[in-house]
């Protein structure tokens, strides 16, 4: 790590909340002639290093977009490949997260996933429960569009049974329905291997999200990658729809 990049971080202005898709991992493959789940096993070096500098930082959460909806209908041997990946690295960091206090979480609908990988995160889960450090969520199996309807679903239910009037329905009510619920909206974005798009991730929680963008593959995604992140998004002036002149007037009052 950089320690002239570090000190140049103010650690009063980082992100609540971090999310990171992590892009380009079949790329660094084929730029190698490896197949696929090289780059995928390759890039969880960069999951134990971002992980590891956001705790480091005091960072309360982080989301990685580790598989989408879309991602389970690749080829098999690529999904297998992946579901072993994950349960290789919850049975290896498990132990880790309970030391230093990490929370592990997901978001998405697991329902889908082979019974042995589903076993393995119930049992991290489970294993960190009680930790009440930084929130590390994995989104598995996501897909913005789906996590929506599901809220909306879960209230119409409420409304139909009578256990909601629809005028109680509120934005803070339908974000209380999301995956998300109780984590702090998303304050950056960092999306890897020079990708601009949001690929169905986390939409409702993006609405003031500062986004980063950044060519490099995620495998050769390192602390020094994410500390510029950091740097990019702290010269930034978040005004959430406000003008400068009104968040300075605030500021002042």
């Amino acid at each position: 790590m950089d320690p002239a990049l570090l000190s140049q971080l103010c650690t009063d202005k980082l992100p609540k909340h971090l999310a990171i898709v992590m892009d380009g991992n079949g790329r660094w493959a084929q730029q190698r002639h490896l197949p696929r789940n090289a780059g995928h096993r390759a890039g969880v070096k960069s999951v134990d290093e971002v992980v590891s500098l956001c705790r480091r930082l005091g960072i309360q959460a982080l989301t990685l977009f580790a598989l989408s909806t879309e991602n389970l209908e690749r080829p098999r041997t690529e999904v297998d490949g992946l579901m072993r990946i994950l349960r290789l690295y919850l049975r290896k960091e498990v132990e880790r997260m309970r030391q230093e206090n990490i929370h592990f979480n997901t978001i998405g609908n697991m329902a889908v996933f082979p019974a042995v990988a589903r076993a393995i995160i119930e049992e991290t889960l489970a294993k960190t429960a009680a930790c009440d450090g930084m929130v590390f969520t994995l989104a598995l199996g996501y897909g913005a569009h789906a996590e929506m309807v599901r809220a909306a679903k879960q209230l119409a239910w409420q409304v139909q049974h009578g256990f909601l009037a629809i005028d109680d329905i509120d934005e803070a009510l339908f974000a209380s329905h999301l995956d998300t619920a109780g984590l702090p909206n998303v304050d950056l974005l960092i999306r890897t291997s020079g990708e601009k798009r949001l690929s169905n991730f986390l939409l409702w929680q993006l609405a003031y999200t500062e986004l980063y963008f950044t060519p490099v593959l995620w495998p050769d995604f390192r602390s020094d990658d994410l500390l510029r992140a950091l740097l990019d998004y702290q010269h930034r002036e978040r005004r959430f729809g406000l003008t400068h002149e009104q968040l300075a007037q605030a500021v002042q009052s």
